[in-house]
């Protein structure tokens, strides 16, 4: 009876699957991507107050006038404030112009991008909340600070920038894409902040060898002997014995 139960099951699997209908796992994911010309954006972190960034991304869409214009000082200036720059330039803003890409997957609304200064050194990355290192997507050195000028960011290593695609028709957002699954990259980032926290503990010292013992000399015998000569005494102790009256 049972052998005909898993046999019709068997059967059944293999029509379903005959039929075309989905498996888990095989579902086509609902946004796709593709490649777009790297030189014609430029990821950029603005300066908020004191000590906030703020992430930004320009996109030239026709040759002149430039969105964006390099000081000599190593900043951008955002010139696309200068004249009415539709249809020229465009600007994605927050989550709703840009989010995190990886291994073909949408991670939108697992990831937030945060702009982090250490030092001289701005650092982009994407961060879950529920894992401790952080996935590093760009970053810049920092020489000064501008409210006018703006930080130009190179994307790290395997990251770039993609455009989102719904049933074949781009879309006005953009990812910071990784072609390596996400899962991956995590177990990176992980690795590198532990070899990380070892460097700045330094290099392990060999332990130190405690001071040797003193050696023990010859004693004199003496009427009184101290409480050190009678520790290391290996004989009997003599008591003194208080006779009790009544």
């Amino acid at each position: 009876m049972s052998r005909t139960y898993l046999r019709a099951a068997g059967l059944t699997a293999v029509g379903l699957m005959g039929a075309g209908l989905p498996q888990e796992g095989a579902a086509r994911p609902l946004f796709e991507s593709t490649a777009v010309p790297q030189e014609r954006f430029a990821v950029l972190a603005q300066p908020v107050g004191r000590a906030q960034w703020k992430l930004l991304v320009l996109e030239q869409i026709k040759p002149q006038p430039r969105c964006w214009t390099p000081r000599q000082d190593g900043l951008v200036e955002p010139s696309l404030n200068r004249f009415d720059f539709t249809r020229i330039c465009k600007r994605y803003l927050d989550s709703n112009g840009y989010s995190l890409r990886s291994g073909d997957q949408d991670l939108g609304t697992r990831f937030r991008f945060r702009l982090k200064q250490s030092g001289a050194s701005l650092k982009l990355e994407a961060l879950d909340p529920q894992q401790r290192a952080p996935l590093l997507v760009g970053q810049a050195p920092v020489h000064r600070r501008d409210p006018n000028g703006f930080v130009p960011l190179q994307l790290a290593p395997g990251w770039a920038l993609e455009r989102r695609v719904y049933q074949g028709r781009k879309l006005n957002h953009l990812y910071f894409a990784h072609k390596a699954p996400v899962n991956l990259l995590l177990a990176r980032a992980s690795s590198q902040g532990q070899r990380s926290g070892f460097r700045r503990l330094g290099t392990p010292m060999p332990p130190v060898a405690p001071p040797p013992l003193p050696a023990a000399g010859p004693t004199r015998r003496r009427a009184g002997r101290t409480t050190a000569s009678r520790i290391v005494s290996s004989g009997p102790i003599r008591l003194q014995v208080i006779p009790y009256g009544r």
